[in-house]
């Protein structure tokens, strides 16, 4: 039997070779261990954020008690499409603007006219529009957009005879202007609606309840500078001039 030996420099070299293999074998370990590490803190970060987004995107709703929800989303949509509100806000970011307040007394307004004011509730003036004499001066020559409501609550009773009441009546809103260039007045928007002529079939117009409804102008015009525009309103003792709901502006575009 032939006996082997092994030489030093065979035992090194195995060692060696052993060395190494055991050496890689550890550091891919690691590297896959860590790879793992990382990518379970990741989806535990992602999973996190969808978890609180999803909570808080739910949570408005849940503070809110029933029915205020509908609430608020009634009264958000009645402001966005409120006509005052929204001119305001249009005329209120326009260079030149005037918004006017009407008021009514009856036997102390300015020849028993509907009187406008510049100085109460969401009233403004600015850019050089002038309210002089009841009446909206035109700063500059230019495009304008011209607009008025008056607001009109009707007493349908009358007379104290059961289920007596007013016949149809007319009520009447209309913007004038007068121009040097033209020399006279001319109507720029005019309006007309018929109160009381459902009084047989609604009880409550005999209730003294009263018919309510809003004539409401607006249009673009071309006015000179200097030009002048006021309103006439029939029915004045009907009109409702409350804060918002009569109202005469200008503003330039």
């Amino acid at each position: 039997m032939v006996a082997y030996t092994s030489a030093p420099s065979d035992m090194e070299m195995g060692l060696e070779q052993r060395t190494v293999v055991l050496v890689e074998k550890k550091s891919s370990t690691e590297r896959i261990l860590k790879l793992s590490v990382a990518l379970l803190v990741v989806a535990l970060c992602v999973g996190g954020i969808l978890v609180f987004a999803w909570y808080w995107s739910g949570r408005p709703d849940k503070m809110t008690q029933p029915g205020h929800t509908d609430a608020l989303i009634d009264k958000d949509t009645a402001e966005k499409t409120d006509p005052h509100t929204t001119l305001r806000r249009i005329s209120s970011k326009a260079k030149a603007a005037i918004h006017l307040e009407g008021i009514y007394e009856e036997g102390e307004s300015l020849k028993e006219q509907l009187e406008w004011r510049n100085d109460q509730g969401q009233a403004f003036a600015q850019g050089g529009f002038r309210l002089v004499k009841n009446q909206i001066v035109i700063p500059q020559t230019g495009l304008y957009f011209v607009y008025s409501q008056a607001s009109f609550r009707v007493s349908c009773s009358d007379g104290d005879e059961e289920g007596a009441g007013k016949g149809l009546t007319p009520l009447s809103h209309r913007i004038w202007r007068y121009s040097d260039s033209i020399s006279s007045n001319a109507s720029l928007m005019s309006a007309v609606r018929s109160a009381c002529q459902n009084t047989a079939q609604v009880d409550s117009y005999r209730d003294g309840q009263g018919w309510y409804n809003a004539i409401y102008l607006g249009a673009v015009f071309q006015l000179n500078k200097g030009d002048r525009l006021w309103t006439e309103t029939n029915q004045l003792s009907e009109l409702e001039t409350d804060e918002g709901r009569t109202f005469f502006g200008v503003f330039a575009l």
